[in-house]
């Protein structure tokens, strides 16, 4: 997906009618990766652009740094926005590129990888990508892994959809021939069984892996670095 300037700008109120629980999700996270970090953590954030991560994060842990990551320049640029408005500039290093740009030198305290894994169609160019930040964590480091997933010819797949799209129509004034336009973009994503995203985080190097999280399409899981 190509995030240009409108639709980096109209990315806030279209992430929370996709994924209606989004706030809550991040307060979820932020609790997890609390419990689990020091309180001068340095963060990994995957997929960065938008800034809501690192602005959500930043502000109530003031001792937290971040470095983020994102393929996208406009995605960016909002989250650099974002940052400024926040007087978080001095503790986020935000950088165009994947995580395999990050120097396998970095060691991080925590990492996160929201709503990323979706985009990657190849099962090993998604191991790849966890497999990239294992190496940048530090030993029993924390990860957070938000991804959309499932089997989309299953019936359950189904009907998470139908209801992803009852959603969509009962809280826009989209109508039921845009809403199923955007149901085929959604389609042409790449989805995981949720056990073959277990067996993804294992095979990277992850342990104590838990599902804390599903809404509609998404499913989030934490675990740590072995």
């Amino acid at each position: 997906m190509e995030f240009d300037a409108k639709l980096a700008k109209q990315y806030d109120s279209g992430i929370r009618r996709a994924l209606p629980t989004y706030d809550p999700m991040l307060r979820l996270i932020q609790t997890f990766l609390r419990a689990n970090t020091p309180e001068d953590a340095h963060l990994l954030i995957v997929g960065a652009g938008g800034g809501n991560e690192v602005t959500n994060f930043g502000l109530n842990n003031p001792g937290w740094k971040f470095t983020g990551v994102d393929p996208s320049e406009t995605m960016l640029a909002v989250a650099n926005e974002k940052c400024k408005e926040a007087e978080l500039s001095n503790r986020v290093t935000l950088l165009t590129g994947t995580v395999e740009d990050i120097s396998t030198k970095s060691s991080f305290d925590a990492a996160t990888c929201i709503l990323v894994l979706h985009f990657i169609h190849a099962y090993e160019e998604k191991l790849k990508t966890l497999q990239n930040i294992h190496a940048r964590l530090k030993d029993n480091a924390p990860f957070v892994l938000i991804s959309k997933y499932g089997d989309p010819n299953s019936e359950e797949f189904q009907e998470r959809l139908k209801l992803w799209k009852s959603y969509w129509l009962d809280t826009t004034k989209l109508t039921s021939t845009e809403v199923d336009a955007m149901e085929q973009e959604i389609l042409s994503l790449s989805y995981l069984p949720e056990e073959k995203v277990v067996q993804l985080l294992q095979e990277a190097g992850f342990v104590k892996i838990a599902k804390f999280f599903s809404t509609t399409l998404f499913g989030g899981w934490i675990c740590y670095k072995k």
